[in-house]
Parts: C-alpha cells; sequence; structure tokens
C-alpha cells in the first residue's frame, strides 16, 4: 500500500458557502479551474438520467435509471428512445446505471451498461446499430445490490479494459473483503475477463476500501481519479492506485493510518455527495447531488493544484453525470427535472 506523497505538498482548507473544502495542494502557485457556461439545454423531462457517454458521430447515449430507457440525445438537442434494457428492477438507488460506449465501436457496434436486476447488480454488453439496442450479454454478474450504495459507473480506460466502481450495498464489510465485488474498482476485458496484470491474480479487483464510487476519470498522464460518497462527514477524490486500499469503513475521509491510501480532496455531504467526473483542461469536474453544484479541481502532477470551486450552486438541482465532449465542451446530466446541458469552459 502507498502512502500519499507530502514532502512537496501543504494542505490547504478553502471556505465555501456552504463550508469547507480540504485538498491536498503543491506549495507552487495554485491554479484555477476555468469557468464553465451552459450554453445550450439540449434535453429536457427525460426521466432520471444517470449514465452518458459518446457516440462516434458526436452524440450521446443517456440511461434513464428508473424506466430502463436509453436515449440518443444528438448534439443538435433532438433526443431519440433507442431501447429498453431488459431485466432492469429499479428500487431506490438502483436501476438503469452506467453506460460505456466501446472504444472500437465502429467496428463492433457495442454499449456496456450497468443496472440492477432482481437480485444483483450486473454489467452487460449489447449492440446498438444507430437505430436500436440489441439483447443483452451479461458479461458479470454477482454484484451484490441494495435500496443504496450500488455504485454503477462504467467507463473504458485508455488501456481498452472496463472499469466499474461499485458501492458496499448497505454492508460495510463488503468493502474490505477481497473476494467481494462490493465497495470495490473493478477493472475487466471488454468480454469480463481478469485481466492478466490486475493487481491480485485471478481476481477483478483494482482498489478497495470503497463505500460508494459514483465517479471515474483519467487525466492526461492515464492516472485514474475516483469520486466517492462518504457518509455522515466527508466525501472523496481519491487517486487509485492499483491494489491498493482506500480504508472504507475504518476510515472516512483522512484518518492518517498508512495501511490506506488517503484522499487528495475531501467535501462534507451537504456540499458535495459527488456522482460523475470528467477531466477538461488541468481540471477534474465533479458533479454533485446533496451540493446541487459543479466542482472544478484544478489537478497537475498526480495532486490537487488549487482550491476546489462550486460553480452552478443550486441552480439546476441534483448533477449525477458529465462527460467530455467530442467537440470540446462538456455534458452535465441533472437528475432534477431530467436535463442534459451543454457548457463550454472559459
Amino acid at each position: 500500500m502507498h502512502l500519499r506523497r507530502t514532502l512537496l505538498a501543504l494542505t490547504t482548507v478553502a471556505a465555501t458557502a456552504a463550508g469547507t473544502v480540504t485538498a491536498t495542494a503543491h506549495a507552487a502557485p495554485q491554479a484555477v479551474p476555468p469557468t464553465p457556461t451552459v450554453t445550450d439545454v439540449l434535453a429536457d423531462g427525460i426521466g432520471t438520467p444517470w449514465g452518458m457517454d459518446f457516440l462516434p458521430d458526436g452524440s450521446a447515449l443517456v440511461t434513464d435509471r428508473d424506466s430502463a430507457l436509453v436515449r440518443r440525445v444528438a448534439p443538435d438537442g433532438t433526443v431519440t428512445e433507442v431501447g429498453t434494457v431488459p431485466d432492469v428492477v429499479p428500487e431506490g438507488e438502483g436501476g438503469l446505471l452506467g453506460l460505456a460506449v466501446s472504444p472500437t465501436y465502429q467496428t463492433d457496434q457495442l454499449v456496456y451498461v450497468y443496472y440492477t436486476a432482481a437480485g444483483d447488480n450486473r454489467i452487460a454488453r449489447m449492440t446498438y446499430d444507430g437505430t436500436a439496442l440489441g439483447e443483452p450479454d451479461v458479461i458479470l454478474s454477482g454484484i451484490d445490490k441494495a435500496s443504496i450504495h450500488n455504485g454503477g459507473r462504467i467507463e473504458f480506460g485508455p488501456d481498452g479494459m472496463l472499469y466499474a466502481g461499485t458501492g458496499d450495498a448497505a454492508n460495510t464489510g463488503n468493502s474490505q473483503d477481497p473476494d467481494s465485488l462490493n465497495g470495490k474498482i473493478l477493472r475487466m476485458t471488454p468480454a469480463g475477463g481478469v485481466p492478466a496484470d490486475n493487481p491480485t491474480a485471478g481476481s477483478l479487483v483494482y482498489s478497495m476500501g470503497h463505500r460508494n464510487v459514483q465517479g471515474l476519470a483519467w487525466d492526461p498522464d492515464g492516472r485514474l481519479w475516483a469520486s466517492e460518497l462518504g457518509q455522515n462527514t466527508w466525501d472523496e477524490l481519491n487517486l487509485i492506485e492499483p491494489g491498493a486500499n482506500y480504508g472504507w469503513p475504518v476510515c472516512e475521509g483522512t484518518c492518517g493510518d498508512p495501511q490506506y491510501v488517503e484522499p487528495k480532496a475531501t467535501w462534507s455531504p451537504s456540499e458535495a455527495s459527488p456522482s460523475g467526473l470528467a477531466y477538461a483542461e488541468n481540471t477534474l469536474w465533479m458533479a454533485s447531488l446533496r451540493g446541487q453544484r459543479l466542482w472544478g479541481i484544478p489537478i497537475a502532477g498526480g495532486e490537487v493544484d488549487g482550491d476546489p470551486v462550486g460553480f452552478f450552486a443550486n441552480e439546476h438541482g441534483r448533477l449525477r453525470a458529465i462527460e467530455p465532449a467530442p467537440d470540446g465542451s462538456l455534458w452535465l446530466a441533472t437528475n432534477t427535472g431530467g436535463q442534459v446541458l451543454r457548457l463550454t469552459l472559459g
């Protein structure tokens, strides 16, 4: 296990309108995130959007947690229903959750979804031919479900592997159990197999000790970052190291125990309760649910490089998913009003 390096860093505490944000930052002058501006409301009233990813033509596929519908949202705002994922059982925080488009979509036409079924959470892939979804092929099952803490974010990494953030399914013991798929970040091949270079031979577990991971993003140097919902005290932004343990339920936020990797930044749940995460312009963009704002977090060299800044506080309700679009904009999905917004950075 590796501890956060602190020799070249210092701790900053940034006052916000709602409370306190704590981050690790370089001693050099701090960076400031660019200011996002909403330029278009691309979709409105589309249920409870949860997962979103882009097709090669610049349109996005968006999941609706409670109806199990997948919609296509075009850059001009045209919204089309492309299919309903079967066997989805919405309950509480469960339902049709994350979505990831295959990095080789132009040749395989595959789309991946993470969803709650009758007895567990699953990851499946299906074809999308530009008009309709095909039948799902389940590549991973047996992720424990509950009415809360189902995780659900899936993203393809720059290595072509599929990563999944899972929750502890309201059982804190899952997070420290190496044989459980819950309370983890999982890494798998596109067919659901165990990559030969995973930290533990024969295991999908990439990192453990998580409570409820709902955001995954990579910076240009290939570092994986994750946003995580805390319990009552601290939400977290973590830099993910293969095989590392992030401490839940022993630690919530920073705890100073060398067995566990410390978070790079923490927030009170009233300010954050984070979900989706994206990278653009030297900044991580973290969508927040209870906090109802978009956090811009400057990063450099694997560290937070300035004070996180909250944008759109209480303007667009609960913010669930954020993804970088092929044209350089960011698309933001809200659970309040079921909107998809296009943002530009300036």
